[in-house]
């Protein structure tokens, strides 16, 4: 309990918090227009009112939000400044995508509920009018304004429409209805299923939050809510003369027409910042994709893994980090991210790109992967690069004691990572604050440990010839095979390498049982767990 406090506390913290703000929003708001001033819009409307103003309070804080977790170069800046106070603050940032996901949810629900509220809305204007009875208050108030426009309480000004063509006929049904198709485009797009399968939906589809942005902030303009303004309050007191209205206007009456106003649009308030912010991040992002990318080597790894070596004038990156790569002869709109496989003192920065889709087809065999002859360097594709980015990972010589996890490809950030240890602390014999590291890499095929065996078998050779073999513990798990294979490597078990690796740690088989494991390391570093 104690380690899962450590570890996840903040992040409950700051999603407690994240809820706190928006029931406070709704409540705030759902009260404020109980208030006298919206008293003849309650008249009209009732409880309607409020559950259309609430959500949209809510709608406002949380697209002030949603912009923010994808603000690669704002997250690494703040990455860099805040571990330096608080690793574990610093860790948070690492679940920018989960967050923005859980506030595009909160997005969708208040965006319903504003909906649902504004369709009874519409129908109790229409009503107001089309009950055309002098003596009921509803009436009344809808036809207040029908002269000079200028304090109208109903915005739908005659009997002779319909509630669908004042929907398609105002700043805010316009914007309401291009807000919502944008919003419902990109969620359904953005289903797992839909983004592993098609990821181009997801991609293109997800860049219509320009339009709702847009549609945002200009969806308040026509001012179509309206309250009783202040000074009116003063000549016409709701409770008081919402009783006597063939009084309103009279001669000697103390209780004049009453004059109505919409609020000014406050959207703008909370979304402009986090615009901007998102402005300079793109602004950033294009300047760097334009700068000129080299490809120095192109290596075909077992297991159709591509391998690009590259460098960029003026390129700095860390252990673990990403960058998104662009190959405009495939597409120039697309930009997928992959994780860089290179150490910080190497001389170029690398990418191992597995080919299991379209795109990486594509590049694959723009880089000539699919030929046997070697591809002359200018025929090679031009390339751009986005980043680098950081992760967790960056955080590895953080910590005395480092448990390193890989799956299949996913074992890429880890290649920098041992690449990076063999050049401190073999290669430079440099004291680093990691004394350990505990390698587990899962394979459910033979065909996945090739591409990286060389680097193993290599760091392997010089911890031996080094005397550190204590340094780096490695196990490989191959977690599927068939039984004919299984035979195959049983009778080569007694070998001093492995069979399926080269390696003199052999390859196990399965799944790790992780309590044991996580039991084992805290056995062996009782003061650094």
């Amino acid at each position: 309990m104690g380690n899962f406090a450590a570890n996840e506390g903040l992040s409950i913290f700051v999603i407690l918090v994240w809820l706190g703000i928006n029931a406070f929003l709704f409540v705030h708001f759902y009260m404020a227009f109980l208030l006298e001033r919206w008293f003849y819009t309650r008249v009209l409307l009732g409880q309607a009112l409020s559950w259309a103003r609430a959500p949209a309070a809510c709608l406002n804080f949380n697209c002030m939000l949603i912009l923010l977790p994808v603000c690669r170069n704002l997250l690494s800046f703040l990455r860099g400044t805040i571990q330096c106070c608080s690793r574990t603050a610093a860790r948070q940032l690492d679940r920018n995508i989960t967050f923005h996901k859980l506030v595009a949810y909160m997005i969708a629900f208040h965006t319903a509920v504003h909906i649902i509220a504004h369709l009874f809305n519409f129908e109790y204007f229409m009503d107001a009018q089309l009950n055309r009875n002098s003596s009921l208050l509803p009436f009344v108030l809808s036809e207040i304004g029908s002269g000079d426009n200028a304090s109208f309480l109903n915005p739908i000004r005659t009997n002779n429409t319909s509630p669908t063509i004042v929907l398609f006929t105002t700043i805010a049904g316009l914007t309401g209805v291009a807000i919502t198709l944008a919003l419902i485009l990109i969620i359904t797009s953005s289903m797992e299923v839909i983004r592993r399968s098609y990821f181009e939906v997801f991609w293109y589809t997800h860049h219509l939050f320009v339009i709702f942005f847009i549609g945002l902030v200009f969806h308040g303009a026509g001012r179509i809510v309206r309250g009783q303004t202040l000074p009116s309050l003063q000549t016409n007191d709701p409770e008081v003369c919402s009783t006597r209205v063939e009084e309103w206007g009279n001669n000697g009456s103390s209780c004049a027409v009453p004059k109505f106003a919409g609020n000014p649009p406050q959207t703008w308030k909370w979304v402009l910042g986090p615009m901007i912010l998102y402005v300079c991040e793109r602004i950033v992002r294009f300047y760097r994709s334009h700068q000129k990318v080299v490809i120095t080597k192109v290596v075909m790894h077992p297991s159709k893994t591509l391998e690009l070596q590259m460098k960029r004038k003026g390129f700095h990156m860390e252990v673990g980090q990403y960058v998104f790569i662009q190959c405009p002869s495939v597409s120039r709109l697309e930009w997928h991210p992959f994780t860089l496989t290179s150490a910080p003192e190497e001389d170029y920065f690398s990418a191992h790109i597995r080919i299991v889709g379209d795109w990486t087809q594509a590049l694959y065999e723009a880089c000539a992967g699919d030929q046997t002859e070697p591809q002359d360097a200018w025929k090679l594709p031009k390339i751009a690069i986005d980043g680098p980015f950081g992760t967790a990972s960056e955080d590895v010589f953080r910590y005395e004691v480092v448990m390193l996890v890989g799956a299949g490809i996913g074992v890429t950030p880890f290649a920098s990572i041992l690449k990076s240890v063999w050049y401190k602390r073999i290669q430079n014999n440099q004291d680093v604050f990691t004394k350990k590291i505990y390698f587990y890499w899962l394979c459910p095929e033979t065909e996945a440990f090739e591409w990286f065996a060389d680097l193993l078998q290599s760091l392997e050779a010089q911890m031996t010839e080094k005397g550190v073999m204590d340094f780096l513990s490695y196990n490989i798990y191959l977690t599927r095979w068939k039984e004919k294979e299984a035979a195959h490597f049983r009778v080569h078990h007694e070998a001093e390498n492995d069979p399926i690796t080269g390696l003199k740690q052999k390859t196990l088989y399965g799944k790790p049982n992780w309590d044991n494991e996580f039991s084992n390391v805290a056995a062996k570093h009782p003061g650094c767990i």
